[in-house]
């Protein structure tokens, strides 16, 4: 049976409407494909603390997480992910790509042009259409 891990992900937007994107090392699972920075929820935090404290150990800089965004339960070959993203706003510092290969910012209706990770993607669509959707 495989194991389900609960991860949480952040959708941190920047003053000129880019959304950060990260970069999956070479030794991290599903290596150099992109996806929305965050990490596992421990026993005992709530998903607002534990994507606070991942982003500040990942990328070095304090976020306050908000609402969820998107959640979607993904099978990979070896491990079931149930990723819950959340729209986050950075409060301090610039992140810094500690644990992945690279950091970038796009506007949303760029997102596509990455190879997102395969769990990620439902979150990508719902970050895009939420633009059109403020647009109409």
């Amino acid at each position: 049976m495989k194991k389900t891990v609960k991860v949480v992900a952040a959708v941190i937007e920047n003053q000129n409407k880019e959304i950060l994107c990260a970069l999956r090392s070479t030794n991290m699972l599903i290596p150099n494909m992109w996806e929305f920075p965050g990490g596992k929820v421990e026993d005992g935090e709530n998903l607002q603390e534990a994507l606070e404290r991942e982003i500040f150990e990942e990328l070095a800089c304090e976020i306050k997480a908000h609402e969820v965004i998107n959640e979607h339960v993904h099978e990979y070959d070896t491990f079931i992910i149930q990723l819950i993203s959340l729209r986050a706003e950075l409060q301090s510092g610039t992140p810094v790509a500690t644990e992945h290969d690279a950091l970038i910012w796009l506007k949303r209706e760029n997102l596509h042009s990455l190879v997102w990770a395969p769990a990620d993607i439902p979150a990508v669509n719902d970050v895009i259409n939420q633009k059109t959707k403020a647009e109409t």
